[in-house]
């Protein structure tokens, strides 16, 4: 096969799937505004002062996976793969969370890189930074198929 051929139908499948993923993504919706409406909060601003939790992903577990922040505080999440296989954190209710794993069972390898989550390979590194906005219990967890049915989930409880 070509190079370019190659690199055309590479381009395709993940055109595809990231189509696929925006038609199953419930944990991002616009309001009439166009204005983005996440469930556990709002994307952060890096003009503001934040908090910084390391958050170690490993195979099959989150380290710390309790965390507890209070309402309207902004936490820089640094996130590290320190695992043998790719692993993601998405940030949503438990609800939507469950619902996008079904998705990702059909779509193995949809990538997420988004305000709210992002999948890592191993030995990387990335930072979401985040606004709690919203009281309550939400979850982070690895929807690549069967991580979070092993226990690949952690919580975040906004007072």
């Amino acid at each position: 096969m070509n190079h370019q051929l190659e690199t055309t139908m590479k381009t395709t499948i993940r055109l595809g799937l990231a189509l696929a993923a925006l038609s199953t993504a419930p944990a991002f919706a616009h309001d009439k505004h166009g204005h983005g409406n996440f469930s556990a909060g709002e994307p952060g601003d890096p003009n503001k002062p934040a908090r910084t939790i390391e958050v170690l992903m490993n195979e099959m577990d989150y380290t710390p996976a309790k965390i507890e922040v209070k309402r309207g505080e902004q936490i820089r999440f640094v996130l590290r793969n320190v695992g043998k296989e790719d692993h993601e954190f998405l940030l949503a209710t438990p609800k939507e969370n469950l619902a996008h794993a079904v998705e990702m069972k059909k779509h193995p390898h949809m990538e997420h890189d988004d305000p709210n989550g992002v999948r890592l390979a191993p030995n990387k590194t990335a930072e979401i930074l985040w606004k709690f906005s919203k009281a309550g219990t939400f979850e982070f967890s690895c929807l690549i198929p069967d991580h979070r049915d092993y226990g690949m989930v952690g919580h975040v409880t906004v007072k």
